[in-house]
């Protein structure tokens, strides 16, 4: 595999609106965390949603702010490191970095890569991250850079027709996998012990069969995740039910759970998901098709997904990324292209704080949430819902 050194682009762009690997672990229990439920709901109540675009860099509901990120590229991937680093990937091979906030973006794109669509990204700092390009075939890539962006070595192509990656996870800065939809009848998993600078296919014995037609979805970097040393999701759609598998051994063998979460048709599943810890977590879906309803687009489970619960009051329409707030057991945000909802009890319930349109949302340690999407949007708040 090849290094290939970017092209010297230095111009940045103003204004501003995952990450630490997907496998770390939030803290509860900060001084600050237990009045942070309360807050978020009584912010979120005196928030006006609003439909209007906003304009860069101006106070929106649910005090996302908006960033100039001088692209239309559509971001699906996301790594928040901190409140200052973040990550983003998308279309036409697009790579952005920031390391002040969302004030400027680089485009850090890996040189002739302008043809792959970009769905996943890991970071582990502002210089380290690893990103994953979907498609049949040898559309599927993964590259990782060690110099923020500078040069991007590929580590990995796949050269088997019948593969199509969608997403990766990290549980540490040296172990991860990678998914692909089934092939010849399961999932396929890719693992990595060097922080993604070399990859092997893990054995299939371990995986269940897939549901006819079932398959994962490339449209937050959600639909593999993992939390602690060796546990890791991966949430599906198209088959009869939304399912999500689990595996306790980092990807060796997996079981399956059906969700309340409607399958059925190919447009139909869970597309994200999301752990606090190696039990609690929550997953968010529907039918990505506009002119559908998503009813029961939300469940959470408290049993690290061996049953799911469906949200007795869920998301009004379709939601592809989910993120826990920073050190808080009960608050969590979901967006998708219609909108951003606020949990304060877990998943139970839900509430619209903001109409903007976003693909995926991630949160840091250090108190600041980050999501991005269509035409270039990428957003940050303090966590001020």
């Amino acid at each position: 595999m090849g290094k290939t050194r970017r092209p010297r682009e230095t111009s940045t762009t103003r204004e501003a609106g995952r990450t630490r690997p997907s496998g770390r672990v939030w803290r509860p229990g900060r001084p600050w965390a237990a009045g942070l439920a309360a807050g978020l709901a009584a912010a979120a109540l005196a928030t006006a949603v609003t439909a209007a675009p906003a304009a860069a860099g101006e106070r929106v509901a649910g005090e996302w702010r908006l960033t100039q990120t001088g692209t239309d590229a559509r971001f699906r991937g996301l790594a928040a490191v901190s409140r200052s680093v973040a990550w983003a990937a998308g279309s036409k091979g697009t790579v952005l970095r920031t390391t002040d906030g969302g004030k400027s973006w680089r485009n850090v794109s890996p040189a002739g890569a302008g043809a792959l669509e970009f769905r996943d990204v890991e970071a582990f700092d502002a210089r380290r991250a690893v990103v994953l390009a979907i498609g049949e075939g040898e559309a599927s890539r993964v590259y990782r850079t060690e110099d923020g962006g500078e040069t991007w070595t590929e580590s990995f192509r796949n050269t088997d027709p019948r593969a199509f990656y969608d997403c990766m996870t990290f549980f540490d800065r040296r172990h991860g996998l990678a998914m692909s939809d089934p092939v010849d009848g399961r999932f396929r998993i890719l693992s990595t012990r060097d922080g993604g600078r070399s990859w092997k296919v893990l054995p299939a014995d371990g995986m269940p069969a897939a549901l006819p037609g079932e398959a994962g979805f490339a449209a937050s970097g959600q639909c593999l995740v993992s939390a602690g040393p060796k546990d890791v999701w991966l949430a599906t759609g198209g088959g009869a039910t939304g399912r999500v598998l689990h595996s306790a051994d980092r990807g060796l063998t997996w079981t399956a759970t059906e969700t309340t979460i409607p399958a059925g048709e190919g447009a139909k599943g869970v597309f994200g998901l999301a752990f606090r810890d190696r039990r609690h977590g929550i997953a968010v879906g529907g039918d990505y098709r506009t002119d559908q309803p998503s009813p029961r687009a939300a469940a959470v489970t408290g049993d690290a997904g061996r049953a799911w619960t469906a949200s007795t009051a869920p998301p009004p329409a379709y939601r592809s990324g989910v993120a826990w707030l920073p050190h808080s057991r009960s608050a969590a945000l979901a967006v998708g292209p219609t909108g951003t909802d606020l949990t304060t009890d877990g998943g139970r319930t839900w509430r619209t704080v903001d109409t903007g349109s976003y693909d995926t949302v991630d949160c840091t340690p250090d108190g600041a949430c980050w999501a991005s999407g269509e035409k270039g949007r990428i957003a940050r708040s303090g966590v001020r819902f």
